[in-house]
């Protein structure tokens, strides 16, 4: 069954080139992969998938979520590579400076990456 199988996840890009210098120069993961077609990244032991469409950036929704230690410092290297965090106020979820805070400690945060899609950076805490 599929328990057993590796998962790749799948982001759109309408510009492949475009995309691979974001992925690798902004974001700094590892490519692993290219073909014509598709990219592979390397992201802490996890593989991130990428493929050329012209509906690339049209999801309207977190597509891939970076766990990391420390959101400040990583915002902070982001926000010095060029990345802008999106600011988001709906019931339930409000960014301060980009940042939302929740009830259980977690603490993420939003961007967009070269093609429109939109990624998180997100900040559990230790117990």
């Amino acid at each position: 069954m599929l328990g057993d199988a590796p998962v790749l996840a799948m982001i759109p890009a309408a510009d492949l080139a475009r995309a691979k210098a974001f992925y690798t120069d902004t974001l700094g993961l590892k490519l692993v992969e290219e073909t014509p077609e598709d990219l592979t990244f390397e992201s802490g032991g996890a593989l991130l998938g990428m493929y050329e469409t012209a509906s690339g950036g049209q999801a309207a929704h977190t597509l891939a979520s970076f766990k990391v230690a420390d959101l400040d410092g990583e915002m902070s290297t982001l926000r010095g590579r060029g990345v802008t965090f999106e600011e988001y106020d709906f019931p339930g979820l409000k960014t301060v400076n980009g940042v939302a805070e929740g009830s259980d400690g977690l603490r993420a945060a939003w961007f967009k990456d070269s093609e429109g899609n939109i990624l998180c950076v997100a900040e559990r805490p230790t117990t």
